[in-house]
This record gives structure tokens, C-alpha cells and sequence, in this order.
């Protein structure tokens, strides 16, 4: 499975578990993952990144990081259970984190603990100053939910006025 086919099954999972108890209305889900090479830029197979947990493997997952370029892929899924009708997107974003030492590593990941953040960084915070390079049509999609292309799913389906 393709990252972005593993992102919309993700996000295609969670519409599913609310789909019971809410037949009739619209259930917008989505989820995103982080994938280091695997797209002819890096070496090597495409690796998914983790929520690292502990410290010391979030500055681990920092330092395979450091120097290099990785993906955040949503997958974002509008459905209608009663009515069968589902409308899905990808949105990518490609980072590139300068090289950095392992100390730095250390002291951000101990002084923001990102700990529940695929990757081991968050964009929002001082996490930024890791970064070489962004590049993105929606920045809103590295912190997690591609607002751009939700807005444009909830126009499609009329639950957005055309010029909003």
C-alpha cells in the first residue's frame, strides 16, 4: 500500500467507527502520517515515522531526520452514510530539516516534549528553528488537518457556500 493509500485507509477507518451512530449527517475524518525516502529524493524504502513516546526515542527519530527531507501525507475523507455518497483528497507537504547535533536534539525534545507527534516535532512551537525548508500549498496540513482542501470537500458536497 502506497503512503497515501495507508493515510486514506487510516482516515476512511475513523469515518467508519462513527458512521453507526451518526447515519445522517456528514462525518468528515482524516489522519496523516510522516514517511522518510521511499519517493526518489532519499535512499532507501519509504519508512513511516512514529509517535516516538520517550525522549530518547524522539531524539533518535530527530537525528534519522536531521539533514534530510520527509513527507506528511493527510488523507481526508467527507462521507454521508445514509446516503453512500464520500468524497476523499491527499494533501502532501515535504519537509526538510537543516543538520543538527544530537544536543539540540536533546534539549528541544526535553524542553517541548513532543512526544505524541509523529516525527518528534511540532511545527507551532520552537520546532521550526529544525527546519531548512518547507514546502507546501497548506501550511494548515503540517499541523494535522489541511484546511484549504476541507474547505474545498465541504463546498463540493454544498455544506460551504461557494464563496467562503
Amino acid at each position: 500500500m502506497s503512503p497515501e493509500s495507508f493515510a486514506l485507509h487510516l482516515a476512511r477507518g475513523k469515518a467508519a467507527s462513527l458512521a453507526a451512530a451518526h447515519r445522517e449527517a456528514w462525518i468528515l475524518a482524516a489522519d496523516q502520517i510522516g514517511v522518510l525516502g521511499g519517493d526518489g529524493d532519499d535512499d532507501g524504502r519509504a519508512q513511516l515515522l512514529h509517535k516516538p513516546v520517550t525522549e530518547e526515542a524522539a531524539t533518535a527519530q530527530l537525528m534519522r531526520l536531521a539533514g534530510r527531507s520527509h513527507r506528511l501525507i493527510s488523507g481526508v475523507v467527507l462521507t454521508c452514510p445514509s446516503t453512500g455518497e464520500s468524497h476523499e483528497l491527499v494533501d502532501h507537504q515535504r519537509l526538510r530539516m537543516r543538520a543538527f547535533a544530537e544536543d539540540e536534539a536533546r534539549a528541544y525534545v526535553r524542553e517541548h516534549r513532543p512526544l505524541d507527534c509523529v516525527g518528534s516535532y511540532r511545527i507551532e512551537d520552537a520546532g521550526i528553528k529544525l527546519f531548512a525548508a518547507i514546502e507546501s500549498v497548506d501550511f494548515t496540513g503540517i499541523i494535522g488537518l489541511p484546511l484549504i482542501a476541507v474547505s474545498a470537500l465541504l463546498r463540493r458536497v454544498g455544506l460551504l457556500p461557494p464563496g467562503e
